[in-house]
C-alpha cells in the first residue's frame, strides 16, 4: 500500500492558482504526527515549502512561499492540501509529500511527487 499519494499537480500560467492534495493511508495516519510538502527542481536540494501538525493545526512556511501558499487538513479523509496562489515560474517543481510520525523529527514517509509547472 502506498504510503502517501498526491493529486492536483499540472501545468499553469503565472499568477493563476492550483491545489494538491495528499491522500495516507489509514495504517500510517494513525501515527502521524506531522505532514508537509517538499519541492525539487532537477537534482537541486529538496526543500520543505510548508507543514502541518496532525493534532494542533500549527502552520510553518518557508519565506519563498508565505503569503502565496496555504497548507490545511482534513482528518477526516487523511489528507492534506497546500493552496496555491499567485503562482511563479520559479514554483515549477516536483511537489511531493511527507509525513513524519508523532514520535520523530524526520520527515520519513514520502509520496511519488507531482509536477507542477508554471509558465510565464
Amino acid at each position: 500500500q502506498v504510503p502517501l499519494v498526491e493529486f492536483g499537480g499540472g501545468l499553469v500560467k503565472a499568477g493563476e492558482s492550483l491545489r494538491l492534495s495528499c491522500v495516507a493511508s489509514d495504517a500510517n495516519f494513525a501515527n502521524i504526527g506531522t505532514m508537509g510538502w517538499y519541492r525539487q527542481v532537477g537534482t537541486e536540494q529538496s526543500e520543505l515549502v510548508a507543514s502541518i501538525t496532525i493534532g494542533g493545526d500549527i502552520t510553518w512556511y518557508s519565506d519563498s512561499v508565505k503569503g502565496r501558499f496555504a497548507i490545511s487538513r482534513d482528518n477526516a479523509k487523511h489528507t492534506i492540501y497546500l493552496q496555491m496562489n499567485s503562482l511563479k515560474p520559479e514554483d515549477t517543481a516536483v511537489y511531493t509529500c511527507a509525513a513524519r510520525t508523532q514520535w520523530s523529527s524526520i520527515f520519513s514517509i514520502w509520496g511519488q511527487g507531482t509536477q507542477v509547472t508554471v509558465s510565464s
